[in-house]
């Protein structure tokens, strides 16, 4: 299915598309719920939250315990590579083994095991045994990751669908974001993250376990791979490819084009601190105005104004308040493609070949969280600190041209 094909079969009414080969079949439209269990849904976004603090709280700490270490660098980095070479490997088997066992089932074996492997972690702080630990977190977040995801777009009414999947980027966004924050608190010298991490997923295994019989279940017969779905979702996996690449480009090379240009380490950590604040507040509102305004539009307007940021970088870099202001919009702007591209997938499958192209999503970020950083390491090696905008701001660029040659939804 070409992109222009993909963007007709978007925005259709739910029995519309059912026809489709490989989508909905006429009895699946029927399971689309017609009201929010809110219970059921807030129990999800908290679970979302909870494994994003897991997540948020891992990466600076382990960093940290290497670097007293006096771990090389690239060391250091190859070794927290590791989770998102899990997340790349895992995603294309999740799917069948949320067919077999049931997302549910998944979702607390995943969490359980996390527990184990921080357990591990934090008992033999080697750097060996943490490359294969690490590897398997990555498989570990995974389970929780597509699960909890898919459950979302499944339990989401059409009606708000958007509003809900910006809720459930702002709890995963909040929760990744109170990671560094933990630290500040618990400290990194002793087990006690390692503790708050371990409790975490614990919680994360009673939450699943609570609303177990609440959430949605597959049809008997249902099959679903990202081979099958990916032919379907060109567009919106690439849009996913983008902003994790934007994400973790920002996040890695930011500090290094702030301090090329003077900011000392405390107006960088400033700087991001905004970004991510803007980026949890502004998800529920790119949601809600999808559901008004419809994706397409709204996906334009996203990468104008990241865009418009990546423009307006060089000349604010120097100045505190107006960056932030432009910061405060630019991350989450760039990150709401994400958040659109996961509506349109909710609006378009549900059951297997939902969470098979949840799964699809997983292995993009992965993907754009591998190559974002390098390539963008490179544009600074050879353009000077100027590339980091510079590609970025292309790469959307790219992405708005896309999106406005798609085809109009019939």
């Amino acid at each position: 299915m070409s992109a222009a094909d993909e963007e007709a079969t978007c925005g259709q009414p739910q029995a519309a598309i059912a026809r489709a080969p490989g989508q909905l079949a006429p009895e699946a439209a029927e399971r689309v719920p017609q009201a929010l269990d809110r219970a059921a849904m807030a129990v999800v976004l908290l679970l979302v939250a909870v494994f994003g603090l897991a997540q948020g709280l891992t990466y600076p700490l382990l960093s940290f315990i290497l670097e007293r270490q006096g771990t090389p660098a690239w060391l250091i980095g190859s070794n927290a590579a590791m989770m998102a070479l899990g997340l790349i490997v895992s995603a294309p088997l999740v799917p069948q083994l949320a067919i077999r066992f049931g997302a549910a089932r998944l979702a607390i074996a995943s969490a359980l095991l996390l527990a184990v492997l921080f357990a591990l972690i934090g008992a033999v702080q080697s750097l060996w045994l943490w490359f294969p630990a690490r590897f398997l977190l990555g498989v570990g977040i995974n389970g929780l990751y597509i699960s909890s995801e898919t459950w979302v777009n499944q339990l989401a009414p059409d009606r708000i669908r958007g509003r809900m999947l910006g809720l459930y980027a702002t709890s995963l966004a909040g929760g990744f974001a109170l990671g560094p924050t933990t630290l500040a608190v618990t400290g990194t010298q002793t087990l006690a993250p390692f503790v708050v991490c371990i409790a975490v997923c614990l919680i994360c295994a009673v939450l699943i376990a609570s609303i177990r019989h609440r959430l949605p279940r597959f049809a008997a017969g249902e099959s679903g791979s990202i081979r099958m779905v990916a032919p379907l979702i060109p567009f919106l996996l690439v849009v996913t490819g983008i902003a994790a690449a934007f994400d973790q480009a920002i996040l890695t090379l930011f500090p290094v084009y702030g301090l090329g240009h003077g900011l000392d380490e405390t107006s960088v950590a400033t700087a991001l601190a905004v970004l991510i604040v803007g980026n949890i507040v502004f998800q529920v509102p790119i949601g809600t105005l999808a559901d008004r305004w419809g994706p397409r539009l709204v996906m334009v307007v996203l990468c104008l104004l990241t865009i418009a940021g990546a423009m307006l970088l060089p000349a604010l870099i120097d100045t505190t308040w107006p960056l932030w202001a432009m910061l405060f919009v630019w991350g989450s702007s760039a990150y709401g493609v994400y958040t659109i591209a996961l509506m349109e997938l909710g609006r378009r499958f549900t059951g297997a070949m939902l969470i098979a192209g949840n799964a699809g999503f997983a292995v993009m970020w992965g993907v754009g969280g591998f190559t974002g950083p390098a390539i963008s390491g490179l544009a600074i090696d050879f353009v000077g600190l100027s590339g980091l905008p510079m590609l970025l701001g292309g790469v959307y660029v790219l992405l708005l041209v896309a999106t406005l040659m798609r085809r109009r939804p019939a």
